[in-house]
């Protein structure tokens, strides 16, 4: 595509880098902000630069956040020993959302998936391995999208929990949720009785006397 102004062209580059973005997108953009008004236009720039320099995973859960440790691991009110384990942010804003949890979330970060070279090591697993550690009664919910992606890894750590841990409460969401679905797209009515409705995955076993 040709560009009368290397200004635009770079701008345009920049933007099309982005997910979804393609460059026809990233020029609408482009000459969108053109018209937009300089104070606009820094206030933007600003909020972009500061998210990038203040926002951190929380040392706890891994959600992101500008504190060591997020609002909701160190909100007094959640529960401490009900613990979903989440894709990313986008699945705790979904479940936030509902109104209906009281729990805490651990992120992975990602979902394990060999075509693009991401293995367990390369998520947020043994730091979910310690915190069960601390609390072997606590319950582990499941909350992965049931994409490929997604229920291999959740088999990976059913598995893998429930050797390390054989008392601990694992579930998973209810499939009232469908196939392939992505959580931050469910509806709210579908996502909170999925979340009720949790599945168990490992009976627990009784204790030796």
């Amino acid at each position: 595509m040709f560009y009368t102004s290397r200004s635009i062209e770079q701008a345009v580059e920049a933007l099309s880098r982005l997910p979804s973005v393609g460059r026809k997108t990233a020029l609408r953009l482009v000459l969108h902000i053109l018209r937009m008004p300089q104070s606009e236009v820094e206030r933007i720039a600003q909020a972009l630069l500061s998210l990038k320099r203040d926002t951190r995973p929380c040392k706890v859960c891994g959600n992101l956040t500008e504190e060591e440790v997020c609002s909701i691991c160190a909100s007094i009110n959640r529960k401490k020993d009900m613990i979903c384990v989440v894709e990313d942010i986008r699945d705790v804003l979904a479940i936030e959302k509902t109104g209906q949890y009281s729990g805490v979330y651990h992120v992975l970060g990602g979902v394990i998936s060999p075509l693009e070279g991401i293995g367990p090591s390369q998520l947020n697993v043994e730091a979910l391995f310690d915190r069960v550690r601390e609390q072997p009664q606590a319950e582990v919910i499941l909350a992965l999208n049931s994409r490929t992606e997604g229920e291999t890894t959740s088999h990976y750590l059913s598995r893998r929990l429930g050797q390390a841990f054989p008392q601990l409460k694992l579930t998973t969401l209810a499939r009232g949720l469908p196939l392939g679905s992505e959580l931050e797209y469910s509806d709210e009515l579908t996502l909170v009785r999925s979340l009720q409705n949790r599945v168990s995955l490992l009976r627990p076993q009784p204790s030796e006397e």
